[in-house]
């Protein structure tokens, strides 16, 4: 009696790669990191948080609450002797209206409005005009993160778009393909954005543009050079041999075995373009004045490291390396899990 033989489907790329990845403990902290990067950013997108951070909820340069206060009591103690020293002055002989003075001041108090309170400390401190320096620094995000990752994701799928059909068809077509790329690096990155950047005008939208139009060389020359070496290999042979389309051999057996470089591709883009927003918003050629990232934040706060109000420069400092180091650890983490040569 023959025995049925049961045998269990293979895992997919995917799978196997997940399943690799939740062994990688720093990987997997690193993607808690950056999910909550993202999800604050999306919450603040929405208003969820950080929608009032414009509000001037302390004084001006608000203290952060774990600082200890500076002591005030010789110097209200001073003031205090120096009023009781202080000569009474009748300024009825001086003023001829002194004497309404204080009728008006009675009038004003009930006509004027009652103004907040302001904090003299806040969480992590605040600006010259008193906002919260935590929610400040969420609201950038907005605008650094989105145009690192979109910028980013542009980049990497037109690199890798020119890149798989330079390597896979050769000839005329990667001819064509190499044309374009030796004229875009023919001329220095920064001077390249820097002109896109002066000709285009200032916002978010042309930073994305700029940056995914101009960064995708990387991601091409990369893409390109194992497409050449994996158009010849056995399973792409094989799959040639039953019939398999061109692009099904391009995408759906060449890419996933190439997936590796392309996601350290897009941690390093990602990880280049939020720095380079923050250069160019530095610089005045970023976002507008009246929009806030982290770029328009770090210049805002450089006059203020002068006179010692660290807080903003460190907590927005802070965020982008948490984000940055995150990014390229996580990346490295799925390389692992994906390149199948460690499998």
């Amino acid at each position: 009696m023959n025995a049925a033989v049961v045998e269990a489907a293979s895992p997919g790329l995917w799978a196997l790669a997940w399943r690799r990845l939740r062994q990688d403990r720093l990987a997997l902290s690193c993607l808690v990191v950056v999910a909550v990067f993202v999800a604050l950013m999306l919450a603040s997108m929405a208003g969820l948080v950080a929608s009032d951070w414009e509000r001037e909820a302390g004084v001006t340069y608000a203290r952060p609450a774990f600082l200890p206060r500076a002591p005030d009591t010789l110097v209200a103690a001073s003031a205090a002797a120096a009023a009781q020293r202080a000569p009474v002055v009748d300024l009825s002989d001086i003023d001829p209206l002194a004497p309404r003075y204080e009728e008006w001041r009675q009038r004003a108090g009930q006509l004027s409005a009652t103004l907040p309170s302001r904090s003299e400390t806040l969480p992590l401190g605040g600006d010259q005009w008193g906002r919260d320096v935590l929610k400040k620094t969420i609201k950038g995000s907005e605008v650094s993160i989105m145009v690192g990752l979109t910028a980013a994701l542009i980049a990497t799928l037109i690199g890798t778009l020119l890149g798989a059909l330079a390597g896979y068809w050769g000839g005329r077509v990667n001819d064509l393909m190499e044309w374009v790329y030796n004229v875009f690096t023919s001329i220095p990155y920064i001077l390249l954005i820097l002109a896109f950047a002066a000709v285009l005008g200032r916002g978010v939208t042309t930073i994305i543009l700029i940056l995914g139009l101009t960064g995708w060389t990387g991601v091409y020359r990369l893409v390109r050079a194992e497409y050449l070496k994996h158009r010849e290999r056995e399973y792409v042979l094989a799959a040639k041999a039953v019939g398999v389309s061109h692009a099904k051999r391009m995408f759906a057996h060449i890419l996933p075995n190439t997936s590796h470089v392309v996601l350290v591709q897009f941690s390093l883009l990602v990880v280049a373009f939020i720095k380079t927003e923050v250069i160019l918003s530095f610089l005045g050629l970023g976002v507008p004045v009246d929009v806030v990232s982290w770029g328009t934040i770090l210049a805002e706060s450089q006059d203020e490291l002068v006179m010692g109000k660290w807080w903003q420069l460190a907590v927005t400092g802070t965020a982008m390396a948490m984000l940055v180091t995150a990014v390229s650890l996580l990346t490295d983490g799925m390389r692992d899990a994906l390149d199948p040569k460690l499998r």
